[in-house]
């Protein structure tokens, strides 16, 4: 297999359309998102998307997460959620707090990378609870069941990332 980039984290800013509602537009200008995580849970848009209809003020799509998913701020209360399909009528769920305590997390869990560098094996639940601890130290509401930072955990704990650490 192919050797994979070491992750760095970096914030970028991505095109903002005017049908973007400002209090986002702002948000995005002043914060960034970051450029990437590691594997593809989380890939920026290069332009930020105004979704309307998925909750009432509608959100804004920063990101891809998985095959059809998006990562979103929503309009009305400025949280990062995580949507699993554009056109699903599931709720979006919890991300992280604000974009600042969203990237905060992303710079944390690469700053832990690589995770499997100890060993293998028994070392891969230690290492996903490390980064519960770590991730949850920064915003409290991020370790939600079924959550996109509880899911990302979960795959470390399985060993999912093993590829990037060679």
């Amino acid at each position: 297999m192919p050797q994979l980039p070491k992750p760095e984290f970096t914030l970028i800013h991505v095109k903002v359309p005017s049908e973007v509602p400002a209090q986002i537009a702002v948000a995005l200008g002043k914060t960034g998102i970051p450029a990437g995580l590691i594997g593809y849970e989380y890939r920026p848009l290069n332009e930020a998307v105004f979704l309307e209809g998925i909750v009432e003020q509608g959100l804004v799509a920063i990101a891809t997460s998985g095959l059809f998913g998006r990562v979103a701020v929503d309009v009305a209360t400025g949280h990062v959620v995580q949507i699993p399909k554009v056109d699903s009528a599931r709720a979006p769920r919890l991300v992280n707090s604000d974009l600042g305590s969203f990237n905060q997390c992303v710079a944390a869990v690469i700053g832990r990378f690589p995770f499997y560098a100890d060993g293998y094996g028994d070392r891969y639940e230690v290492v996903a609870e490390e980064l519960r601890n770590l991730i949850a130290g920064i915003d409290e509401a991020t370790l939600t069941h079924n959550g996109f930072w509880e899911t990302f955990c979960d795959d470390v704990a399985m060993g999912d990332y093993e590829d990037w650490d060679s």
